[in-house]
């Protein structure tokens, strides 16, 4: 792998076309706030341990077609040398450097399930068990969500796209017999941070989630299921909406304790993806959008 440093071609943004781009993941009054950069730069360190071992197999193993690290991290930094840059890169406060990082690796022969299994979803999932532990608080999280949020967008070339000002539209909903919404109404919290339109329907009545979807156009409906008394009435009412949902081609994520401990339940009850925790839901809806827009 010898290239110079040189040879990496480097694709940046403008300071608008980054602000155009990043207001549709976080909310513009976070973005304003005097503190953000030192959120960005705390939380690059925090999840270092999480990303730098991934990114570094990424380099060396998925796609060793790429520029070594040093030599990107270089060509993203110049002023630096440390692998450990790697995760400033993709959370820290440089967002040129961020989609410039993903556009490269994906030029490169990265695939998009390689990025989101190994790097994206387990990135999102850390900063949700940061967020448990109250090592980082809602502030922290929605800046880093939108981050990977974003950064999938850019790998996807759905970012540039007009549905992503409209579209990113979210239904939340409970299973029949599910009294407990907290971890949903986090979800909902997180979403609407993130640039998401989200309509709750907390009432586990069929057929108000199927008067939602007929009613109005949603990218994704979010289904949670609290055991699996309840997996049998989840099925249908996926199959139902399925049916009757505006969008053809609605994506359906599913979540709750039952599918924590086996996420093969999720193909089973016919949803599309499923989720550990609320940034990790939140990147997945993220996913589900862009595949849908791709179609």
């Amino acid at each position: 792998m010898g290239r110079s440093q040189e040879q990496i071609a480097v694709p940046v943004m403008d300071r608008h076309e980054v602000r155009q781009v990043e207001r549709y993941f976080v909310e513009p009054e976070i973005y304003a706030r005097p503190d953000v950069s030192r959120r960005q730069a705390n939380l690059a360190r925090f999840v270092s341990g999480e990303i730098v071992p991934r990114l570094l197999r990424l380099h060396t193993e998925v796609v060793p077609d790429a520029p070594p690290a040093e030599l990107l991290i270089k060509a993203l930094r110049p002023n630096s040398t440390d692998v450990g840059e790697l995760a400033k890169i993709v959370l820290g406060d440089d967002l040129a450097a961020a989609t410039s990082y993903v556009t490269v690796m994906r030029d490169r022969g990265l695939s998009i399930e390689t990025l989101y299994t190994q790097l994206l979803e387990p990135t999102a999932r850390c900063l949700g068990r940061m967020w448990e532990n109250d090592e980082c608080d809602f502030i922290d999280v929605t800046i880093g969500v939108g981050r990977l949020q974003l950064l999938l967008s850019t790998f996807n070339e759905t970012c540039s796209l007009p549905e992503l000002a409209t579209n990113r539209r979210f239904l939340i909903a409970a299973a029949p017999g599910n009294q407990h919404v907290f971890g949903a109404s986090m979800i909902e919290k997180l979403l609407s941070a993130g640039g998401w339109q989200v309509q709750p329907e907390y009432s586990g009545d069929p057929d108000q989630i199927e008067q939602a979807v007929r009613s109005n156009w949603f990218a994704v409906v979010g289904l949670t299921a609290g055991s699996d008394l309840q997996l049998e009435d989840l099925k249908s009412i996926i199959a139902d909406v399925r049916k009757q949902s505006q969008n053809r081609a609605i994506g359906i994520l599913v979540g709750g304790p039952i599918f924590i401990e086996n996420p093969t339940l999720a193909v089973e009850v016919g949803a599309d993806a499923t989720a550990s925790n609320a940034p990790a839901a939140v990147l997945a809806a993220q996913r589900l959008f862009d595949a849908a827009v791709q179609r």
